[in-house]
């Protein structure tokens, strides 16, 4: 058998294959759709949900600490909690109080080149263990990028956004740490 004869054969057998799928994918027509259901029922949606997207009632409503930052940005921790893997997340909102789009201050992301190159986020936040007298950083995925809510920029009057942060867990032995991110105060946080 000649590499030419070999060739063609193999060029016809794709060939055959692509019309064997260009046919199934046309015979996939609006015809095998189910009909619609044209009676006017009222339809369900979840509890606590309004058209299946999830409603403000579903936000934790426990308040760790309020840190009040610049040009009335509000950042409220809503839980801390340890997870199986050793790591710890800080779940809350951010919140502009104020009565005009605030921008989120750049600082807010730190000064790690590593985290700062992957854009706007949380990830110059960190927490402070002064019994074990140790900080713990803002995690990264292998890419570099803080494992925490990315891409803010700024929020309009009286809009907030929920925010997370993932952290190494600390000892089981602290119970409470301090949270600090640039440009907002700081405030203490009890762990679970």
């Amino acid at each position: 058998m000649s590499a030419r004869y070999a060739t063609q054969t193999r060029r016809g057998a794709i060939a055959v294959v692509l019309a064997a799928l260009v046919l199934g994918v046309a015979g996939c027509g609006s015809e095998d759709e189910p009909p619609k259901n044209t009676t006017s029922s009222p339809s369900r949606t979840p509890a606590g949900t309004e058209d299946g997207k999830k409603t403000q009632t579903e936000e934790p409503s426990e308040v760790l600490a309020v840190l009040k930052g610049q040009n009335g940005l509000e950042l409220t921790i809503q839980s801390a909690k340890r997870d199986a893997g050793g790591f710890l997340t800080v779940s809350g909102k951010l919140a502009n109080t104020s009565d005009a789009t605030s921008v989120i201050p750049a600082q807010v992301a730190g000064d790690e080149v590593e985290i700062v190159k992957h854009g706007d986020s949380l990830g110059g936040a960190t927490l402070v263990d002064s019994v074990e007298k140790k900080r713990y950083y803002v995690l990264r995925d292998t890419d570099g990028r803080p494992l925490t809510t990315s891409g803010l920029a700024d929020l309009g009057p009286g809009r907030s956004t929920a925010v997370f942060l993932q952290f190494p867990a600390p000892p089981a032995s602290t119970t409470e740490v301090t949270f600090q991110l640039p440009t907002f105060r700081t405030g203490t946080i009890k762990l679970s």
